[in-house]
């Protein structure tokens, strides 16, 4: 049994540890979730019955293996997080919900991955390392999702995507086959994309279109 915790103990940090619970239901054992880390909470807090364990310090000081996760669904403060921990105690295993399906045809998962409740994989993708795929989403044949993207619930992506690192794409967004989104761009929640996307811009409505770019 490994131990387990999450960076951050907010909403979706809260959700993270149901996936824990869930996996340990249909596989007993396989985790002991030690609580939580979080630099915003006071050292101490009891959040849903664990202690909030410190922040960023306290995980370089820990001296033995920790499984960690980073329930933070921003990929710029994601990766400030993580360029910041620097322990070779700390390992980033993916985590996927028992009741997501996930194709054993030509799927590969980069590690600190989440996959939450519902979400649909296909066959034939590759997903980067520290991805978030929040409830009920899809992802279709071919796709490539590079490192720190995220998607918000019900968000739909066809076959043969490419994303770049960094993409956000907000809830409820579908993303039309055979396209393609530069890095750092977000998608707001609702849009429908139907043409590729330059990087490092936002992009919203039916269809999609950019409405600012950012650094």
């Amino acid at each position: 049994m490994k131990n387990i915790t999450i960076f951050g103990a907010g909403g979706f940090g809260r959700e993270v540890k149901t996936i824990i619970d869930a996996i340990n239901k249909a596989e007993p054992n396989t985790y002991n979730f030690v609580g939580f880390y979080d630099d915003g909470i006071e050292k101490g807090t009891i959040v849903n019955g664990y202690p909030v364990l410190g922040g960023i310090q306290e995980l370089n000081e820990v001296t033995s293996e920790l499984s960690l996760i980073i329930s933070v669904g921003d990929p710029r403060i994601k990766k400030i997080i993580l360029d910041k921990i620097e322990n070779s105690f700390i390992k980033f295993p993916a985590i996927v919900h028992p009741n997501a399906s996930v194709s054993s045809d030509d799927v590969q998962i980069g590690k600190g991955t989440i996959i939450c409740e519902g979400t649909i994989i296909t066959c034939n993708i590759k997903i980067g390392d520290f991805v978030i795929f929040n409830l009920l989403c899809t992802v279709g044949h071919d796709t490539i999702i590079d490192d720190y993207c995220a998607f918000m619930p019900s968000v739909n992506i066809s076959g043969e995507v490419y994303l770049h690192h960094s993409v956000y794409v907000g809830t409820g967004a579908k993303i039309i086959n055979l396209l393609e989104i530069g890095q750092e761009t977000i998608v707001g929640a609702g849009a429908v994309v139907s043409k590729s996307l330059p990087a490092k811009c936002t992009a919203v409505g039916i269809p999609a279109k950019p409405i600012k770019f950012h650094e």
